[in-house]
């Protein structure tokens, strides 16, 4: 299927509390520019052996395709502005084929495991690395290099330390303007938020804009430990290269 012409796609790709929401957010203050949020989510839960662990997984695999090709035949064919924003899970890519990444930018978000792992236990306790997106990043890096399709690496908190100058960036990178719009918003809900969101989405929509960096000060849970030694070298691997 050809591609629909006149439209710039931006394909972030990241892991479970990684602020990817903000960065939805960020860009849906764009005039020329539509937010999609999750589309691969109820394909993946439909192939997932780990989908009773996601709160709601029935309404959302009730409210969405549930196939890959469909979803990637709709993207394909989103037209309406001359941006569109995909915010995606690195980890929903399951038996996919990968060839559409090379019709559009790829934004990898990743985010320290010591500030990621205990925030997404809370919601899904006791995760393993198939669930919280480092390795699954790894291997999404790689398979962008062999095709030659075009990437750039975002790390959260140096978006949160420089949300301007690193959003700046970001804009170069992607070839477009930076819009000051994508610093602040209105609180609340968005339309496009997926039907989960009232499970995850609680603190953007409390928020304003990008909160101040906050380095974690509690401890850090030991049943945790062995998943975080799992995670650090993925994450290290980004962090090298992510735009600061």
């Amino acid at each position: 299927m050809k591609v629909t012409p006149n439209c710039k796609r931006l394909f972030l790709w990241s892991g479970p509390r990684n602020i990817s929401t903000t960065l939805m957010y960020s860009f849906a203050q764009r005039e020329d520019t539509a937010v999609f949020d999750e589309l691969f989510y109820g394909a993946y839960l439909s192939h997932s052996q780990t989908r009773d662990d996601h709160p709601g997984f029935e309404q959302i695999i009730a409210s969405m395709p549930n196939s890959y090709d469909s979803v990637i035949s709709e993207m394909r064919n989103i037209n309406q502005k001359p941006i569109a924003f995909f915010k995606n899970m690195a980890h929903h890519l399951l038996d996919c084929e990968l060839d559409f990444l090379k019709e559009g930018i790829n934004i990898i978000l990743t985010r320290d495991p010591i500030e990621m792992l205990p925030s997404f236990d809370k919601v899904i306790s006791d995760p393993k690395i198939e669930d919280v997106g480092y390795k699954a990043h790894s291997e999404l890096v790689d398979s962008l290099k062999s095709m030659k399709a075009d990437y750039v690496v975002l790390d959260a908190t140096f978006l949160l330390k420089n949300p301007e100058g690193v959003l700046k960036q970001l804009c170069v990178a992607c070839g477009i303007s930076f819009d000051s719009g994508m610093l602040s918003w209105d609180a609340g809900p968005r339309t496009e938020d997926g039907v989960w969101a009232k499970y995850w989405y609680r603190n953007v929509h409390l928020s304003r804009g990008y909160q101040p960096y906050k380095e974690r000060s509690d401890t850090f849970p030991d049943h945790l430990r062995p998943l975080l030694k799992e995670c650090l070298g993925h994450y290290k691997k980004l962090q090298e290269i992510a735009l600061r």
